[in-house]
């Protein structure tokens, strides 16, 4: 993971080599794990404007940070129960931001 974009925004590769860039909202801790949402960069075209949403994966993003051969990493949720919860930590989080 870099901070090539500053503060709120990384990059990372993924598994394929796909370099992509996010902006990082949030992070937690669940029931003893550390979670990370983000929402993807639309980069504009040369009008300056927003692609179109071509798919519905656009949306927020949860990675978990997973230790690796003793470096941290950011893996994907692959069950669904777990996914589920901490996607409504974060709404639950996001929401509290907004009322104060």
């Amino acid at each position: 993971m870099s901070d090539e974009y500053g503060g709120n925004f990384v990059s990372l590769t993924d598994e394929d080599g796909n370099e992509i860039e996010l902006e990082h909202l949030d992070t937690i801790e669940y029931n003893g794990a550390v979670y990370m949402a983000f929402f993807p960069v639309e980069e504009a075209d040369e009008n300056g404007e927003a692609p179109e949403e071509e798919d519905e994966d656009g949306g927020l993003i949860i990675l978990k940070v997973v230790e690796l051969d003793g470096e941290e990493q950011l893996a994907t949720l692959d069950d669904g129960e777990e996914l589920e919860a901490v996607y409504q930590q974060f709404m639950d989080s996001l929401f509290e931001e907004e009322e104060d």
